[in-house]
């Protein structure tokens, strides 16, 4: 007999490999062989579909989800619902889904979706909660709602054994702290915290993070630029995308120019990923950052071009 997992049981990284082992999935599969038409308003469950080889048959916000989520690719068969805190529920229904894939981001919107098709609820991020094991459970909820099981274990597997390899890669670099932020604006930050999915990667990596003060919901903005000068031993993470006026005034910055991460080079510029995104974002973290802090010192001047 096989066992099963309840949805609120918090995968740690030995219990879910042992999961895999086993073959326990947390929610039973699907009786019926044919995958079913699904559709999803949340961006981590959409990349964790894609990831699994399931393409939904509508999504929302698709032209920004290419812009910072960039991974995996979206193809052109997806309907657009617009915005996902006001999908066009009416091109939803035109895409006949028979399952619908939400989040608690979005459950105002649940009475009017169930009035097209079944909604399963499925969320990575919960205040105070773990992102990465809530994002394995995603996946592994979301294979066994598709029939791809096997590819939502192979998923899994596969984004721990990349992050084990990087964090040996990268094991005579991990004893500086690192402080992962967006720019707001030339005076502003955001800064995410242990409970975001960048510092559980983080963590996975071997890192510290230098953000050890609580977040709401994994970050907290916004912040003032001179916060920064509290953390002068940090190697700084920019998510892009840098607003222009950033990337205009800081290099001319005199408080800027002035932080030790800066002077000495310790600043990089990621290319965009989705702060709030599942398995495949933590892949796609955790190789930018590598590549990064593999280039070593990067010049001040340089650092937003």
């Amino acid at each position: 007999m096989r066992a099963e997992l309840p949805r609120s049981t918090v995968l740690t990284r030995r219990t879910l490999l042992a999961t895999l082992a086993a073959g326990i999935v947390s929610v039973p599969a699907r009786a019926d062989t044919r995958a079913p038409r699904v559709a999803t308003l949340d961006w981590a469950l959409l990349e964790t579909l894609l990831a699994i080889g399931v393409v939904p048959v509508a999504a929302a916000e698709l032209v920004l989800f290419r812009e910072v989520a960039v991974e995996p690719p979206v193809p052109a068969s997806v309907i657009d619902l617009g915005l996902r805190g006001a999908p066009n529920f009416e091109a939803l229904r035109l895409a006949r889904p028979e399952l619908i894939f939400n989040s608690l981001y979005y459950a105002e919107a649940e009475p009017k979706l169930s009035l097209i098709a079944p909604v399963e609820t499925i969320s990575v991020y919960r205040s105070g909660g773990r992102p990465f094991a809530a994002a394995c459970e995603a996946a592994l909820r979301l294979g066994a709602a598709t029939g791809e099981e096997t590819a939502a274990r192979a998923l899994i597997a596969g984004v721990d054994a990349e992050l084990g390899a990087l964090k040996d890669r990268l094991a005579q670099r991990a004893g500086r702290p690192l402080l992962v932020i967006n720019l707001g604006d030339a005076r502003h930050f955001r800064v995410f915290g242990r409970d975001s999915m960048f510092g559980e990667v983080l963590a996975r990596l071997g890192f510290a993070n230098a953000w050890q003060a609580r977040t709401s919901y994994s970050a907290s903005a916004p912040i003032g630029l001179e916060a920064l000068a509290r953390f002068p031993e940090a190697f700084v993470v920019i998510l892009r995308p840098v607003p222009p006026d950033a990337r205009r005034i800081l290099p001319e910055s005199a408080l800027w120019n002035a932080l030790p991460n800066v002077r000495e080079g310790r600043v990089a510029v990621l290319d965009s990923v989705d702060p709030f995104g599942g398995l495949p974002t933590a892949r796609r973290f955790a190789r930018l950052l590598a590549g990064a802090l593999e280039r070593g010192r990067i010049g001040a001047g340089g650092v937003f071009g």
